[in-house]
């Protein structure tokens, strides 16, 4: 893999050979991230101060562009090294608070223009929805962008490996097989009760309304996490309803993980499907893959790939 920084003047510098790399794919929040060593060269102390993004590329192609939060230079016992690190190009907008706003009726591509192409951010795909909507103070840009794709169209945006917004449900991506015979390095299964919600009580204060959302599989299990969410003045009943099972949905989805690692890289992509036919293991059925962390280091090229039931 070869690694490339550009300047804030448009300005391309290539990396000399990595020594070891991470690239962390995550298609939404947190973002993806990167993490990139190699030898430290004379010269780089002009060029790095003014580096703002930083590119991956695979034979040539684009595997990874994001935004560089940081540059360590350093002497030890393995020479002078070079890390550069930072994230995709959703951290522009999770970085930035947005103006708030009250929208008799926005629309998708108004959300987009206000909040979304001000940091030069593509958006290959949308879904037009519309409808009454605020966005509260303190809200990030992107916040104020996927609360109201999560209430009108029920999916959050992401981003793609290359930096481009998607703000359109997500379709499912390529099946990727593991099974007994894969090349696999670690195998953990995680399973969580810390976090799941089982309540959501939806309260409009301006109105005097409130929606109840319950998780019945949780609370017959002896689950008991309750929140109390308050949505602005005059939210309707379906957003109120969605709101509640939503953030129910999202705790439950969140319980269960397993993680495998393989060895190569670029195996899969956030979204993709996962069959896993692990016997000896006993697991089995598909999964969605919630990230993929790609790294080369002392033990070659591996891809774990973080794993959640569809």
């Amino acid at each position: 893999m070869k690694a490339r920084v550009t300047t804030w003047d448009k300005k391309s510098y290539d990396l000399p050979v990595l020594v070891e790399w991470e690239l962390r794919y995550t298609g939404g929040v947190p973002c993806d991230s990167f993490s990139v060593t190699c030898a430290y060269e004379a010269g780089m102390g002009e060029i790095l101060p003014e580096c703002s993004r930083f590119g991956a590329f695979v034979d040539g192609q684009i595997q990874f562009y994001g935004v560089v939060d940081e540059y360590v230079a350093e002497r030890s016992d393995r020479g002078d090294l070079l890390t550069v690190t930072g994230r995709g190009l959703a951290a522009l907008l999770l970085d930035n608070e947005a103006t708030a706003a009250v929208y008799q009726r926005a629309t998708t591509q108004e959300l987009l223009r206000t909040y979304v192409a001000p940091f030069g951010i593509t958006c290959r795909q949308w879904k037009d929805l519309s409808g009454p909507y605020q966005v509260s103070s303190g809200s990030s840009q992107w916040k104020a962008l996927e609360g109201f794709t999560r209430v009108y169209g029920g999916f959050t945006p992401r981003f793609t490996p290359v930096g481009e917004l998607i703000a359109a449900p997500e379709q499912p991506g390529k099946r990727f097989w593991v099974g007994d015979g894969s090349p696999i390095l670690s195998l953990v299964k995680r399973e969580k009760r810390y976090g799941v919600l089982s309540e959501v009580l939806v309260v409009d204060k301006v109105r005097g309304v409130t929606h109840t959302a319950r998780n019945e599989e949780f609370l017959r299990r002896g689950g008991s996490c309750r929140r109390v969410l308050y949505t602005p003045g005059q939210s309707t009943w379906s957003a109120m309803r969605y709101t509640g099972e939503y953030q129910i949905a999202q705790s439950a989805q969140d319980a269960v993980e397993i993680e495998v690692t393989l060895q190569g890289s670029f195996l899969a992509w956030p979204g993709d499907q996962v069959i896993l036919g692990l016997t000896e293991a006993g697991l089995g059925g598909t999964y969605r893959v919630h990230e993929a962390l790609n790294a080369c280091g002392s033990d070659g090229e591996t891809c774990r790939l973080t794993l959640r039931k569809e």
